[in-house]
């Protein structure tokens, strides 16, 4: 399975970054820059939170300080995933005309 799963992710002649996921919706790291643009996306996630020790005085302030720097870091890593990236389809294997 994981042969398959590694030919899938080879097979890149686009040079994409973040090819469609083989089951399910969404993408998958293919190339070392769409690692990287995970890892850095995952670094400034654990960043923001160990950062957010002060407490907050309102419910509004938490959420300034946390929330809307997680989304926002969110947002920009989905529309990196739009542009390096195949267009997401629910997808389920590889289908035989595919191969």
């Amino acid at each position: 399975m994981f042969e398959k799963y590694i030919a899938y992710l080879k097979d890149n002649p686009e040079g994409y970054w973040f090819k469609r996921k083989l089951y399910g919706w969404g993408w998958t790291p293919a190339t070392r820059e769409g690692w990287m643009a995970t890892i850095g996306f995952v670094l400034v996630l654990v960043f923001l939170a160990a950062t957010s020790d002060e407490p907050a005085a309102t419910s509004l302030d938490a959420f300034m300080m946390l929330a809307a720097p997680f989304v926002v870091a969110t947002i920009i890593f989905l529309i990196v995933c739009y542009q390096k990236g195949e267009s997401p389809r629910w997808q389920w294997g590889i289908k035989k005309d595919e191969k």
